[in-house]
């Protein structure tokens, strides 16, 4: 086999085909749009449009509301952060932050902080520096003798 001897298989390219180009192609006068009418006409893009009556998107009624305010954290339970100490991804010595967890891998988007939440068990002795914590959290976190500074309660105290 030889470079100049490649070619694709028989029937693997469709040609182009050329739409308006006379009544023997099948293709011509109209160009298959159709007969007359807006959609037979360049530019029309009509969605949703039914003929002047009310379309279903107005004919529905509004619902919900969507929070601007609302505040996204990620959630870590104190047993995931245990499990990151024990495989040697999180420093025991050095504070868990949100960088920290994301490094770890414990976090995928920083999002607005970390909760902690307090399902598992922590054996580690560690420093927290996290927007926010369940109290069940932070009782677990002092029981193994670590501390918790939550960051959101500071920015929230200085506004008010």
């Amino acid at each position: 086999m030889k470079l100049n001897e490649l070619s694709d298989n028989p029937g693997s390219i469709k040609e182009r085909i050329r739409v308006g180009r006379g009544i023997g192609s099948g293709k011509g006068k109209t160009g298959g749009r159709g007969v007359k009418g807006q959609k037979a006409r360049t530019g029309v893009a009509i969605k949703g449009f039914e003929g002047g009556q009310m379309p279903l998107h107005r004919r529905l009624p509004k619902r919900g509301f969507h929070n601007p305010f609302t505040i996204h954290y990620n959630e870590v339970n104190v047993g995931r952060i245990q499990q990151a100490v024990d495989a040697g991804k999180l420093d025991a010595k050095s504070p868990v932050t949100l960088d920290a967890l994301i490094a770890a891998g414990l976090v995928s988007k920083p999002r607005d902080g970390v909760k902690i939440l307090g399902q598992g068990e922590i054996k580690a002795k560690l420093t927290f520096e996290v927007a926010a914590a369940s109290k069940s959290a932070v009782a677990a976190i002092q029981k193994a003798g670590g501390s918790i500074k939550l960051l959101v309660a500071e920015t929230s105290a200085a506004s008010a």
